[in-house]
């Protein structure tokens, strides 16, 4: 598995977290109200918790193959919202904002199987019931539960 950070994104994304600070009132002053993305707000109130419990956090990214239009094989880059390390645990995280369709949990657990390996992996919903873990052993938990629980992660 390869971590790599494109220059552009990192840019955007770290710019876009360490702006928010601890309110996102903030981050929107910056960028001049123009991107309410519910799923980008949702995503930095994740990064500063993750922070505020002194984790390293760092944007994965996996590749796979897949078929084109074409069907012709391409390599696709396929993005884990945070790869989280402490120590010598790590933990990947999913930040998905819509209701767990099957659909929507399916885009959201692909770059979970691409690590091949067997560190937790956690998809953190804004809605949602009880915390379950899926046939993949993959936790779904809802934000309000992630962000009381220290000892998810």
């Amino acid at each position: 598995m390869a971590f790599r950070k494109k220059k552009q994104e990192v840019l955007y994304r770290e710019e876009s977290k360490i702006c928010s600070g601890e309110v996102i009132g903030l981050r929107n002053a910056r960028i001049g109200f123009r991107q309410q993305e519910m799923t980008h707000i949702m995503e930095n109130i994740l990064y500063n918790e993750l922070m505020v419990r002194q984790f390293s956090v760092d944007v994965g990214v996996v590749y796979a193959r897949e078929k084109n239009e074409k069907g012709n094989s391409v390599r696709t880059a396929r993005e884990i919202d945070f790869v989280v390390n402490s120590g010598g645990k790590r933990s990947y995280i999913q930040s998905a904002y819509a209701k767990p369709t099957e659909e929507k949990s399916e885009i959201e657990l692909r770059p979970f199987f691409l690590t091949k390996d067997f560190f937790p992996k956690i998809v953190v919903w804004k809605e949602g019931g009880k915390r379950w873990y899926d046939d993949y052993g993959v936790l779904h938990i809802n934000l309000i539960d992630f962000l009381l629980d220290k000892a998810v992660i």
